[in-house]
């Protein structure tokens, strides 16, 4: 007597194009005082800002609307060695992502935060921690970065944890049912980035499964999922 086997499928690891309009940033009590802020532009308590927060917490995202408001360029710290310094500093408003991966671009951003001093531009940057933390060289350039006023991402509460899911799956046009996503949020790292993993890894399952994500299939995935 034959059984039933369902092939799984091949499937592409194809990372979604990430939205950035305000409409698809979620707000709670994790980024409020950093959303805020944007919110407060130009009548910010200093020309250069700075927002931490974990991965995945969204700091692009606020950047990303913040350029939209401000008509800023917005250029990774770690190739600033190779920018043009003054002609970015002059173009006005200006997001410097992932500044704590400064690396050997430190002289770079440290004659930037001076040109963009003389142009009196509003700056935004963006990184993981603190500048204390970035394994900076340069004395002068920390003391600059110290005068910065920062705004903390903190993880998500439960209330955000479980938007956050509920809208990874939406993004991906996943149907996903209630007693799903209370299974998996007392048993999954509390974390923007374990949330965006793991809905990848439930939608991997899905398509190669031929399969809806079901209690089951959770289960599967939160058990190989990485400590």
């Amino acid at each position: 007597m034959s059984t039933a086997y369902r092939p799984r499928q091949l499937t592409l690891d194809l990372a979604l194009e990430p939205r950035f309009g305000r409409d698809d940033l979620l707000v709670g009590q994790s980024n409020t005082a950093a959303f805020d802020m944007i919110e407060r532009w130009p009548a910010w308590p200093a020309p250069m800002m700075l927002i931490t927060g974990p991965e995945g917490s969204g700091k692009s995202h606020l950047a990303a609307i913040w350029a939209n408001d401000a008509g800023a360029s917005v250029r990774f710290a770690a190739n600033l060695a190779a920018a043009d310094l003054v002609d970015l500093s002059g173009r006005g408003a200006l997001v410097i992502e992932d500044a704590d991966r400064i690396g050997k671009s430190e002289h770079a951003l440290f004659h930037l935060l001076n040109l963009v001093r003389d142009h009196e531009t509003s700056l935004l940057m963006t990184a993981r921690t603190r500048p204390d933390h970035w394994g900076i060289s340069t004395p002068d350039l920390l003391s600059r970065l110290r005068l910065a006023p920062v705004v903390e991402i903190s993880q998500p509460d439960d209330e955000m944890l479980g938007s956050l899911i509920v809208k990874q799956f939406m993004d991906r046009q996943m149907i996903i049912d209630a007693d799903v996503i209370d299974y998996i949020m007392p048993r999954m790292e509390r974390s923007f980035a374990a949330a965006a993993r793991l809905v990848a890894a439930l939608d991997q399952e899905s398509l190669a499964l031929g399969r809806r994500v079901t209690r089951p299939l959770a289960a599967r995935v939160l058990s190989g999922m990485p400590e």
